[in-house]
């Protein structure tokens, strides 16, 4: 039962690390500090997906789930839990085109709020 729920808890986090590569720059906007964070996770998550790179979330809920007596992952965590389920397979080079522009903008648009900032007076 705990290599079970240490599955299902590495699950939740990868869809948790997904989702702030995906939207974590847009907290940039207000807390510049977490552009860098943003901009490691981004790097990690598009290499993954780009270069093949082997995430460690997949491999230890693989093996969380083997150690259940599960079967592990035949795919990747893209492949096994969005891909086909919440867009249609064919579709994945648009979504990861689509995921790269809303990246994109969040970043402009924390650079475009950075010099709107410096560029105020500051107010006594």
């Amino acid at each position: 039962m705990g290599y079970r729920i240490l599955a299902d808890a590495t699950m939740v986090v990868h869809f948790a690390f997904l989702a702030w590569v995906v939207f974590g720059g847009f907290l940039a906007w207000r807390r510049p500090w977490a552009i860098w964070p943003h901009l490691l996770t981004a790097v990690w998550g598009f290499s993954t997906v780009l270069f093949g790179f082997n995430c460690p979330l997949t491999w230890v809920e693989d093996r969380a789930r083997e150690q259940a007596g599960s079967a592990g992952l035949e795919r990747g965590f893209i492949d096994t839990y969005l891909t086909g389920i919440i867009y249609p397979e064919r579709y994945a080079g648009l979504m990861q085109a689509l995921v790269a522009v809303v990246v994109a903008v969040s970043w402009a648009g924390a650079a475009y709020r950075w010099r709107v900032r410096a560029q105020r007076p500051e107010l006594s």
